[in-house]
């Protein structure tokens, strides 16, 4: 009979167990082998004399490239013709860095070009009105 607790781990709802490992466990979970969406991480562990607790933890793998959509949100109404900015970049790898792509461009938010525009108006109003002061 064993002494120990033992710990086994599924993903999602694959019969095949990843290991059975006895407590507690260091884990390297690789996710490179899985696809890109939501997972399950089912973790059962059996004590010495049988009792068994079962853990559920959901989580998300994105590997491939990240994409970043500017221009619709999730579930929005829209109608006619829509302007998108679409891009898609990777991490590269553990020991190179890629440059190119690796930032999502933005339109400039409305509440910078109005700041802008009242600062530019300010200024043409003080300029104009210090002018007009006689020494």
């Amino acid at each position: 009979m064993r002494n120990q607790s033992f710990v086994t781990l599924f993903i999602d709802d694959d019969p095949q167990p990843v290991g059975e490992f006895p407590a507690p466990v260091a884990f390297e979970l690789d996710t490179r082998k899985l696809v890109d969406g939501s997972h399950v991480l089912k973790v059962i562990s059996k004590d010495h004399v049988g009792k068994e607790g079962i853990k559920l933890i959901p989580f998300s793998v994105r590997n491939g490239p990240a994409i970043a959509v500017e221009g619709l949100r999730k579930d929005e109404v829209v109608e006619g013709t829509l302007p998108l900015m679409i891009n898609a970049y990777s991490k590269g790898d553990q020991k190179t860095f890629v440059l190119h792509g690796s930032e999502t461009p933005q339109s400039i938010p409305w509440w910078l070009v109005a700041g802008i525009i009242m600062f530019l108006a300010w200024t043409g109003y003080f300029i104009i009105t210090s002018l007009s002061v006689k020494l």
